[in-house]
């Protein structure tokens, strides 16, 4: 089987020899850039099978260079972030962007190993990250026992693509209840008033069909 080839992007010598030395003997072929115009100028002529990522480099951080590849359409590997100084809102702006994961320094080796390995198996699909809009992600959703597609844009913050889904949500029960907000309230188990201040909110529009609703 032919070598994964990983791209180590770190801008401290020891960083980057330690993972060359870790990732060889264990049969990877290793590129290093100790910046991201090194990282840049690699991508451009070459597709590693996985990349590991510094977030904190001087010239342009991790987070920057993710975010040039998703709009270049360049992403098409794995991507691991790295960071000595990791937060939480680092590693979920980080796996928002397109990230597979996040390793936080220092790197313990199995873990190191195992992200890789994870990260870059065989039947693993290669990653095409494009921005929501021109390229939503179809998720096959069971609604009131039919199954359904729709186009959630996975680009979106939590709350605006949790908006997005609810507002899909009641519109479909609205349908199929042909209106009737009540019984809407009852399937959905939200009381009938907070599902009139939760439509109002979403902009749903409704026509009550009796006084009843």
């Amino acid at each position: 089987m032919e070598s994964k080839k990983i791209l180590v992007v770190d801008d401290e010598i020891g960083i980057r020899e330690l993972l060359s030395e870790i990732l060889f003997d264990e049969g990877y072929e290793v590129y290093l850039a100790e910046n991201a115009q090194e990282a840049r100028s690699y991508r451009n002529d070459h597709e590693p099978d996985l990349v590991l990522l510094d977030i904190w480099m001087p010239d342009t951080d991790g987070i920057t260079l993710l975010k040039e590849w998703v709009e270049q359409e360049l992403l098409t590997m794995p991507v691991v972030m790295m960071s000595g100084h990791g937060t939480i809102e680092t590693a979920v702006e980080a796996t928002r962007i397109g990230a597979v994961d996040f390793l936080e320094k220092p790197i313990a080796l199995q873990k190191l190993l195992s992200t890789i390995a994870k990260s870059i198996r065989d039947d693993a699909p290669k990653l095409q990250i494009r921005a929501a809009e021109t390229q939503p992600q179809k998720v096959s959703l069971s609604v009131g026992g039919r199954a359904q597609q729709v186009l959630l844009p996975m680009d979106l913050p939590l709350r605006e693509a949790r908006d997005h889904f609810d507002a899909l949500y009641l519109d479909y029960h609205l349908q199929k209840e042909e209106g009737n907000v009540s019984r809407v309230a009852d399937k959905v188990g939200l009381e009938r008033t907070h599902l009139y201040r939760k439509l109002k909110q979403l902009g749903i529009k409704f026509v009550k069909k009796n006084a009843t609703d």
